[in-house]
């Protein structure tokens, strides 16, 4: 069962009334139908990744949850929606218009045209940037916390990758699965094994490689993460 709590035509004309809000231009009425069709799919794909979530405000017993007036997951709703749009109908001024709306509520910068998983987790916002790496299912991150390039070269994240607040991953990295990146720490063009546990020392300041035997991504998932090349 998937419970919202605006219907699917009501959350339409929310979500374009926050768009003329913001954008002004006197365009949405044209895209119209277009904007139903993304948004059908947004809700399958927003529905899909919240099924596999542990938090009981996005599943629980059966149920699956989504609340316009839950900051994360308008979140991660916002972001299929823009991606819907690019995808399915190439429409880069539509998803351009989700992707800011996106930023400007939600602290979130995440283009429509990334590459982000069909299970992810984005917790609290507020000053995270994803570009264009390669994800993978399960990944996690906390606000402060971005995933970029250096000279044009992107991270490659597996499965299970979480991100404590305010940390990085930027470069030439190839992060194995059931990574977790802690508190502050940098990535920089360093690869990292499956099971590494990565953070800044919090008395000396050094980043330091550890190993876990569960990964902290799993504590936010309801399914026992798999590696790469598993299936669920």
């Amino acid at each position: 069962m998937f419970k919202l709590t605006l219907s699917s035509d009501d959350l339409q004309a929310y979500v374009f009334k926050q768009l003329n809000n913001y954008f002004p231009d006197n365009d949405l009425p044209r895209k119209e139908l277009l904007f139903e069709k993304a948004l059908g799919q947004a809700l399958e794909r927003t529905e899909y990744c919240f099924k596999h979530i542990a938090i009981k405000s996005f599943h629980h017993e059966g149920t699956t949850f989504f609340s316009h007036l839950h900051s994360d997951q308008y979140t991660l709703f916002l972001w299929f929606l823009s991606n819907s749009v690019w995808k399915e109908y190439e429409d880069t001024q539509l998803a351009s218009k989700i992707f800011y709306l996106n930023k400007t509520l939600n602290g979130v910068v995440c283009m429509y045209d990334a590459d982000m998983p069909n299970i992810f987790l984005v917790v609290h916002g507020g000053g995270v940037v994803l570009g264009k790496a390669s994800y993978s299912d399960f990944f996690v991150c906390y606000q402060g916390c971005t995933v970029g390039a250096i000279n044009g070269v992107y991270p490659k994240l597996g499965t299970g990758v979480a991100l404590a607040p305010h940390s990085m991953i930027v470069g030439d990295c190839i992060v194995g699965d059931h990574v977790t990146i802690g508190n502050q720490a940098l990535l920089r063009n360093k690869h990292l094994s499956s099971g590494s546990l990565y953070y800044r020392h919090a008395d000396t300041g050094q980043h330091e490689i550890g190993q876990t035997t569960q990964p902290w991504a799993q504590s936010f998932f309801n399914v026992t993460i798999p590696y790469s090349g598993e299936t669920l």
